[in-house]
């Protein structure tokens, strides 16, 4: 580039130049070669700046995310051990180890009060054991009349209508005793079930009969399964 800017410049004298001119000439080249001798390197400096700078920039490493507790103990510990070497590998195992144990303590211990509660309130729900149990034996008696395709009789069991007492009492002990969005789950469908059962027995349809009777039974039967009564429960 220098080699380049120096020959252009040279090409604005003329080839042929008097002595006194020559002398003349040859004082004023001098200062103006010394002029861009200073030129070329300042250009030449700036030129190393903005590559030092471009390279200081592209070399930058990139921002240090952000660790969650957890993520920082470890990369402590793991420096700890890169520095002290790998005696300490197991050390980092038992701590890890210790970490899990611990959370999974705490889940035992609310999973156990959350099941200690559930069994005092069952212990205390005598009336509302009492209920389902009839309701045990009521779908004991009307899948037996069904399957003998005898609708007459489970009809006279079901009662007619979802509000007859013991469909009644039935769901009171399912508000009583029902805590988790599952449980909440099988109530409505045992009751959407029993309705559809009692529509399909009164209209004399067998077929539909046993398909709504199996989907009450097994809504009940999860129902027991999810709230520990059935093993309390005799007929499940």
């Amino acid at each position: 580039m220098a080699t380049a800017f120096l020959s252009t410049a040279n090409s604005f004298f003329p080839s042929s130049i008097s002595p006194s001119t020559s002398s003349s000439c040859s004082s004023s080249s001098s200062s103006s070669s010394s002029s861009l001798g200073t030129a070329l390197v300042y250009l030449n400096n700036q030129n190393v700046q903005r590559r030092t700078l471009c390279k200081a920039f592209n070399e930058s490493p990139p921002p240090t995310p952000a660790l969650t507790k957890r993520g920082f103990s470890l990369c402590f510990i793991t420096s700890l051990v890169l520095a002290a070497g790998n005696g300490c590998s197991n050390a980092i195992a038992a701590i890890l180890e210790a970490d899990d144990d611990e959370e999974l303590l705490e889940k035992v211990k609310k999973d156990r009060k959350k099941r200690l509660e559930r069994q005092g309130v069952i212990s205390s729900s005598g009336q509302e054991k009492g209920y389902l149990q009839d309701v045990v034996y009521k779908l004991s008696e009307i899948g037996q009349a069904i399957d003998n395709n005898d609708l007459s009789t489970a009809s006279s069991v079901l009662g007619g209508s979802t509000d007859t007492e013991w469909v009644k009492n039935a769901n009171v002990a399912f508000n009583k005793l029902s805590s988790s969005p599952e449980e909440k789950t099988q109530v409505e469908t045992f009751n959407s079930s029993l309705a559809s059962l009692i529509s399909s027995v009164t209209k004399n349809d067998v077929e539909s009969s046993k398909v709504a009777f199996v989907t009450s039974a097994t809504a009940f039967e999860k129902w027991t399964t999810l709230t520990g009564l059935v093993g309390q429960l005799k007929g499940l």
